[in-house]
């Protein structure tokens, strides 16, 4: 599947998102109930290689549940894998109804029997059905399925029979753009608005299958096109009206200021693309993993700390385009969305790991110990560097100073800190190594060697920092151990 989960603020109004924003609380929470699926989609975000052990139990789903409730979500939204062949999908169904929630389940229409249909519509669950095209041949090719055409005709006949769609039986269609269906996807648009049935249609995030299959791809000028289109048939049919902006035709992404990711292992992560643990449910509750995330900090902060041309966007207090795309392109979440047709000529302002620290430290000729920050994830910076003979840190045998580990640990904190809340050139982050503490040291570096320093944030007051830093050479642990500093 895509991040279908995250289209729509449909049931929530700007106001509503805007408060509980503001209180880092939820609107509504998504759950993958299980990673087992008995599709192949060519889009799908999950990973082959991502295990199927180890999933929450219906007692640790239940609890989450609670724990959303408890923060202000109204809605629950169910994800797989396939929810309507996990076993105790109904059962999960019923007690989230016992709550006075509303559910929503992404299906590929699998199981969806006229018995279980008629159950989903007795709890008013909303039901999202993966359809992607009317050419049975171009349905099946892209669900990995020879008979996915099939059960989507037999789900959608037992979904009406139940009373689907109505007021109370919300009935949606969740449509991928790619090259398979593009010249379509006007027809089944309106095919769905004369149904009554609600179409999300969205542009695919660059991860998991959609990685391997670089043929569905649609460059960003047939996107736009696309949305224009659709725009004049929603406004000359059905007298609605909207600008196109991606990555959701007739509707927009803001779900990291109301929603996260519950994944099938217990991570909590911001959506389905932006693929950063923020934590487990299993080790910490829900609000405290919200409440303590740095990464769910910037993303609701997001017109403060968005860079290149989505921050000066016209568009930019209400889009920050695709978060999922962004990251999964460019390896930082709070960059431009290179997939915006508005950022087509702009591909150079995009910021995109790794880059080099220059631009985001002082440090300077032999006192600058690291060349590239790689990654940025939760609290974690990693950076890489080379010993070199000029590095003053290096004596007459091309042996580097143990003392240098330390630095190196500082200006890798410091250079996540820079990247992650966008202070370049002019503007680098300023700051002090204090001391270390449990520092051990288990190997030498010499001149030549090439070097992974890790720098996680461990515990903040005010400008002071305690840092937790590892420095490898390959597999090898050379050193590890707590910095504190100060930075501003």
């Amino acid at each position: 599947m895509s991040c279908s989960s995250c289209l729509g603020e449909f049931e929530f109004t700007p106001e509503e998102i805007e408060a509980i924003a503001a209180r880092g609380g939820l609107l509504s929470l998504e759950i993958e109930c299980s990673l087992v699926c008995n599709y192949r989609c060519r889009y799908c975000y999950v990973q082959d290689s991502l295990v199927h052990t180890n999933e929450l139990t219906s007692e640790e789903m239940r609890d989450v549940v609670m724990q959303a409730k408890a923060l202000g979500a109204r809605k629950i939204i169910i994800l797989g894998g396939e929810p309507m062949i996990y076993p105790g999908i109904m059962e999960l169904i019923e007690f989230i109804d016992a709550q006075d929630m509303q559910t929503e389940v992404f299906t590929n229409g699998s199981n969806l029997s006229e018995a279980r249909a008629m159950q989903l519509a007795k709890a008013n669950v909303r039901v999202v059905l993966k359809m992607n095209s009317f050419n049975p041949a171009v349905q099946n090719d892209l669900a990995g399925h020879e008979g996915a055409f099939d059960n989507i005709q037999a789900a959608l006949a037992n979904l009406k029979k139940a009373g689907y769609p109505s007021s109370k039986q919300f009935l949606a269609i969740s449509t991928v753009i790619c090259q398979s269906n593009i010249e379509e996807l006007p027809q089944i648009w309106k095919w769905a608005r004369d149904q009554e049935i609600e179409p999300y249609v969205e542009m695919i995030t660059p991860q998991g299958h959609a990685r391997q299959n670089k043929a569905l791809d649609v460059s960003s000028e047939r996107v736009q096109q696309l949305f224009e289109v659709i725009a004049e048939l929603d406004r000359t049919n059905y007298k609605r009206t909207w600008t196109p902006q991606p990555p959701l035709v007739g509707n927009k992404c803001l779900r990291h200021q109301y929603s996260c990711l519950v994944n099938s292992q217990g991570e909590v992560m911001p959506c389905v693309g932006v693929t950063i643990p923020l934590g487990n449910i299993r080790e910490q509750p829900l609000a405290d993993i919200l409440q303590e995330s740095e990464v769910m900090q910037d993303l609701r902060n997001y017109r403060q700390r968005i860079k290149g041309p989505c921050a000066a966007c016209e568009k930019a207090s209400h889009c920050y385009g695709c978060r999922g795309a962004a990251y999964q392109l460019t390896g930082d979440y709070l960059a431009s969305d290179p997939l915006c047709w508005r950022n087509i000529e702009r591909q150079d302002a995009i910021s995109c790991l790794p880059i080099a620290v220059e631009q985001l430290i002082p440090q300077r000729d032999g006192m600058c110990l690291i060349d590239e920050l790689v990654s940025v994830e939760e609290r974690r910076g990693t950076a890489r560097a080379k010993i070199s003979e000029t590095c003053l840190f290096v004596d007459e045998q091309g042996d580097l100073d143990e003392v240098a580990f330390f630095e190196m640990v500082a200006q890798a904190a410091a250079a996540y800190e820079g990247f992650r809340t966008n202070r370049f050139d002019d503007q680098r982050i300023q700051g002090y190594l204090l001391g270390a503490r449990n520092f051990k040291l288990f190997k030498r570096a010499h001149v030549g060697d090439r070097l992974t320093i890790s720098a996680t944030k461990q515990a903040e007051f005010g400008e002071f920092s305690i840092i937790r830093g590892e420095i490898r050479r390959d597999e090898v642990l050379l050193a590890e151990g707590d910095i504190k500093i100060w930075h501003k």
